[in-house]
């Protein structure tokens, strides 16, 4: 089964990125749609997974890990046993936000959540010991000029 997007549920769609704690009430008013057409159309696009999840956004310096480090790997090792161990290690790190596996002359790239330098030493060696790689470098988010987790429609 393969839900068609159409423009009603584009707009469902921007209304709930831009705030997912609305009431179908609201949103079904905000797109103009009865209550119970909106409450399908929502109900339908989270079964086929198009809506994923609906969570809170926190920000990250409030909660005391203000540091952004961009991890950049190289590996030697590309066989399922390596990547399912990597996928484990990754899993079982927290501060791990986002990886994601590259073409070119890198292999993966994590997006990283810390305290401070300290915080990255630590995550470092923790990485570096459960897993091998050929090479590990990092830079650091001065400034955030854009960061959004809504996806363009």
């Amino acid at each position: 089964m393969s839900h068609e997007i159409d423009e009603i549920d584009r707009n469902i769609l921007k209304v709930l990125q831009n705030d997912a704690s609305l009431s179908v009430d609201d949103i079904s008013e905000r797109v103009a749609l009865s209550r119970n057409a909106c409450w399908r159309r929502i109900k339908t696009m989270e079964a086929e997974g198009i809506i994923k999840g609906r969570v809170a956004l926190v920000d990250a310096v409030k909660v005391g890990v203000p540091l952004t480090a961009l991890v950049l790997i190289k590996t030697s090792k590309h066989d399922a046993d390596w990547i399912r161990d990597f996928q484990a290690v990754l899993a079982a790190m927290p501060e791990v936000v986002g990886a994601q596996r590259m073409t070119g002359d890198l292999d993966y790239v994590l997006r990283v959540r810390l305290a401070d330098m300290p915080a990255y030493d630590d995550f470092y060696r923790r990485l570096t010991s459960r897993i091998s790689v050929s090479d590990m470098s990092a830079s650091f988010v001065m400034e955030d000029i854009k960061e959004t987790t809504a996806v363009p429609l």
